[in-house]
């Protein structure tokens, strides 16, 4: 068995543990005249104000466990630690809503009309070979599932292509 310490750990109000004796005690201090105070013995299950911890409920317990480390920068990784994602289940709302998000992003993605004139125009003047070309782009596109654009840069070069045939 280990030796206890000579100077052992005081909690905030001075109470530490006898070594002798193993109670709880507040050891004897010297006043600033020169006399000596007496050590005192703490009774088995007090616990003085000055050691009481100060409530914390368990939403707040779960915020300070989350809490970053001082001097730590948000959204900074060191580099070669690469943070694998984890899909948490989702809830029925979470999934639903994950949908209405992709259904904005497919609409923001659609093609912009080729042609500027009204339709009722188009109708009189009869089909160009660019309205061709929209037809049957609309059809292959309801046929199959439209492909995802490489790059922005690639589908801005054809829609100004596109643009520079159109004869207005």
């Amino acid at each position: 068995m280990s030796k206890p310490p000579l100077f052992p750990e005081q909690s905030a109000s001075g109470i530490a543990i006898d070594p002798r004796t193993l109670d709880r005690v507040i050891p004897e201090s010297r006043r600033a005249d020169g006399t000596v105070r007496k050590e005192r013995k703490i009774r088995p299950g007090f616990t003085p104000q000055e050691d009481v911890a100060r409530f914390r409920s368990t939403r707040q317990q779960a915020v300070d466990a989350r809490a970053l480390p001082k001097g730590h920068v948000p959204g900074w990784t060191p580099p070669g630690s690469a943070a694998p994602e984890k899909k948490d289940p989702q809830s029925k709302s979470a999934k639903k809503n994950e949908k209405r998000r992709e259904k904005r992003k497919e609409k923001r993605q659609e093609v912009v009309r080729e042609s500027w004139d009204s339709e009722d125009e188009q109708q009189e003047a009869g089909p160009t070979p660019v309205d061709k070309e929209v037809v049957a782009a609309e059809h292959t596109q309801e046929d199959h599932p439209r492909p995802e654009i490489a790059s922005t840069e690639s589908g801005v070069d054809a829609v100004t292509d596109r643009l520079d045939k159109l004869s207005v």
